[in-house]
């Protein structure tokens, strides 16, 4: 995974903090936007889990503070419901200009709400998810219920939400009045999930009940059983992110991967995208070859010398443990590491030459067992008889042919 902070504003050109998480192992397919509880931030776990579970299987996630809370500016008191659904609209202009426009929203609470009522207005938008969301944005008041004589009285009121005190103005209850989820979800016309617990007390599941019954179809419901409102066991905010992106992958587009044929054991393709991602099938898998960034890659997968020195330590471990295993000795286990290099060459015909380098591979091995001296010294010598040790030793012959 790759994290990165970033920064965008808002429509009151107020700066909102967020945080890019990308896949570690390729470029994202899809980019979601996460929209957080009601005064919650974009750190609580349950956000940074589900994110993660989205990036592990190839999305791009932002998730980020909005006004007025975590690291974004603004006062939280001058914000409201219709605040936040802008926010999002602000993010995902934020992803089209910079990335790519995003097409998942995922909404956490009242989060949920503003996600469904955001994906009304961004287009590209494909797939909605709702994690313990209300069905109107109007039950936060059930939150605010010790306090809301007050602020009807005196326009405000200090109340003591999520461990901290938040000033609540009379505008924003008058705001939530006037949005009707069930309306807004009816007409959605896109894929939508909602995820609720049925133990959910601070949310109940009768609200999943009613976003479900408002939308049409597609639609999915998923029971979180035995989670808690804020999903604190990081088992269940994982379990959510992973079910979230498997549902979405129905509906958002992602590029087949391109299945290499060749009549040789291996075949390397590069296409003209910036760097030097390789797809390649080696025998009947497939993985991806790449230079560190250092050198203009994007670290995606092993570099070419890498993945020399991965064969060289495989067929040494492999080739200890057939031996061994023919000998009835008892060996526990064995660890083979392998650095790659270019080293001075020390005897040489032309020692005169400075810069004369050989190819170096640097091979540790590690044996656990109950072995004798004798044994292990054995083993060491077989090591240097793996057929790959042996290939590399040899005089060997590239013959090229363009196909």
């Amino acid at each position: 995974m790759s994290l990165s902070k970033i920064t965008f504003s808002n429509a009151q050109g107020q700066t909102l903090s967020g945080r890019l998480e990308l896949p570690a192992d390729q470029h994202p397919h899809n980019f979601a936007l996460f929209a957080h509880c009601f005064t919650c931030t974009k750190n609580l776990s349950a956000v940074r889990n589900i994110s993660r579970a989205l990036t592990s299987q190839g999305f791009g996630v932002l998730r980020f503070d909005f006004t007025g809370l975590g690291e974004s500016e603004g006062d939280f008191e001058d914000t409201n419901f219709s605040g936040n659904v802008e926010d999002l609209i602000a993010a995902a202009n934020y992803l089209s200009q910079h990335y790519k426009a995003p097409s998942l929203l995922v909404g956490h609470s009242l989060g949920g709400a503003a996600a469904i009522f955001a994906a009304s207005q961004i287009d590209t938008i494909k797939a909605v998810a709702t994690v313990g969301a209300p069905s109107n944005p109007i039950h936060v008041q059930h939150l605010l219920k010790s306090s809301i004589n007050e602020i009807e009285t005196t326009g405000q009121a200090i109340v003591h939400l999520s461990g901290r005190d938040f000033t609540i103005k009379k505008q924003f209850i008058d705001d939530l009045e006037t949005k009707s989820l069930p309306d807004t979800v009816k007409h959605l016309g896109k894929a939508i999930l909602v995820l609720h617990s049925p133990q959910d007390t601070t949310v109940g599941i009768k609200n999943a009940e009613e976003i479900y019954r408002a939308a049409r179809h597609p639609k999915s419901f998923v029971s979180l059983d035995g989670a808690d409102h804020l999903l604190m066991n990081k088992e269940d905010s994982l379990y959510t992110g992973n079910v979230i992106a498997r549902w979405s992958s129905r509906y958002v587009d992602i590029p087949t991967e391109q299945h290499l044929k060749s009549q040789h054991q291996v075949v390397a393709s590069l296409g003209n995208n910036p760097g030097f991602t390789t797809s390649m099938k080696v025998g009947n898998h497939y993985m991806l070859a790449d230079e560190p960034e250092s050198v203009g890659g994007h670290d995606f997968g092993p570099s070419p010398y890498e993945y020399v020195s991965a064969g060289l330590s495989a067929c040494t471990a492999m080739t200890i443990k057939m031996y061994v295993a023919r000998k009835g000795w008892d060996l526990h286990g064995v660890e083979v590491h392998t650095n790659y290099s270019k080293s001075h060459i020390h005897d040489c015909e032309n020692c005169e030459d400075q810069n004369a380098k050989i190819d170096t591979f640097e091979r540790a091995i590690k044996i656990e067992g109950n072995l004798d001296e004798k044994q292990i010294a054995r083993i060491l010598q077989i090591a240097d008889k793996c057929p790959v040790h042996k290939t590399l030793h040899s005089d060997t012959q590239i013959i090229t042919k363009l196909v």
